[in-house]
């Protein structure tokens, strides 16, 4: 590559990081990328290849620009813990203090499962699918949302209702249940590392493993939900969609649902909404009617948190009413079907 090309090349974010990373010694560099999460090692690997290629000039603006940062860094983030526990004791005496910590710290997390980020869609159902529903609740409970639906939609149909209603009906997972299921990815060849208890599931992971799902599975899986336990598919139902999901529609579907609301309703429910989906709101409406909506929000002074929700969700049922009767479509999702 010419070293003109070379020196306008952008040496920070991912590219630095590469450039850094090639200067450790093997060993070292390895240490740094066992660290960090599948994505990340993703990127730094592509960039490594770009950087394969680095001038000197190049080196010596990636160490300016981690020395400049290394210099403006505090110890804050570096063991935390300890640090504010020495200050609760020190400010409080050792027996408040831990009585305060123990209601304030938060669970430490459990990296049990942490492989399963690392195995694909497909390996992962290969795994557990002659295993029983809840072993299979308990695997998706501790992927991605997006990684979860893959894995669902691999598994068979008759049984997709019944782990999605496992997973949102999960309580708190024990540490021999989390030991079980190591034990059961071990004996598939998988390592994994040894934590504390997890809390896992419940109706909004649920949701969110359904956001992802394809509309004819969604729609499926959520009707046998309900002929089992119709407020758990409710309750779904209603996290799958939420008032900030707005953002997401386009502005003819958008601008036909707020054709439908009532100027009061839309009012209480944008009190404190942010800023984004508000422009998006008023992007969808004439001025003049945009400018009367903005004027009574800046008119009407504190509103209940309570009537604020109650407002957005009056909307949102709106949305879902239209969506159903098929006059206009919340959103998109990936792997979407077309006819």
């Amino acid at each position: 590559m010419p070293e003109a090309a070379l020196m306008k090349r952008s040496m920070t974010g991912s590219a630095a990081a590469a450039v850094l990373l090639m200067l450790f010694e093997e060993d070292e560099a390895a240490q740094i990328l066992s660290r960090l999460e599948p994505e990340e090692v993703r990127q730094l690997g592509n960039a490594m290849y770009d950087v394969a290629d680095v001038a000197v000039e190049e080196v010596d603006a990636a160490l300016d620009q981690f020395v400049s940062k290394a210099k403006s860094r505090t110890t804050v983030g570096y063991g935390a813990e300890e640090h504010i526990r020495a200050m609760m004791h020190k400010a409080l005496g050792p027996d408040r203090a831990d009585n305060m910590l123990a209601r304030i710290t938060p669970p430490q997390r459990s990296n049990k499962l942490e492989m399963l980020k690392w195995m694909e869609p497909k390996e992962i159902a290969q795994a557990i699918e002659n295993e029983h529903p809840q072993i299979m609740a308990l695997v998706l409970a501790h992927l991605d949302a997006p990684a979860a639906a893959d894995v669902l939609q691999l598994l068979p149909l008759d049984m997709q209702d019944d782990i999605v209603y496992r997973i949102a009906t999960l309580g708190p997972v024990t540490a021999e249940a989390l030991d079980d299921l190591e034990a059961l990815l071990m004996r598939r060849g998988t390592k994994t590392a040894t934590s504390t208890a997890s809390q896992r599931g419940g109706t909004t992971e649920a949701a969110a493993i359904m956001n992802n799902v394809r509309k004819v599975n969604e729609q499926r899986i959520i009707k046998q939900i309900g002929k089992r336990d119709k407020a758990i598919a409710q309750t779904i139902e209603e996290e799958m969609f939420v008032f900030d999901n707005l953002i997401e529609m386009d502005d003819k579907n958008l601008g036909a649902l707020l054709r439908t609301v009532d100027n009061a309703v839309l009012v209480v429910a944008l009190k404190g909404c942010n800023e984004l989906l508000k422009a998006k709101i008023f992007g969808c409406m004439s001025s003049r009617a945009a400018q009367a909506v903005q004027d009574e929000i800046e008119d009407r002074g504190p509103i209940r948190l309570a009537d604020v929700i109650d407002a957005q969700k009056q909307i949102i049922a709106a949305a879902r009413r239209m969506a159903e009767s098929g006059a206009i479509m919340l959103g998109s999702k990936g792997g979407e079907d077309f006819v």
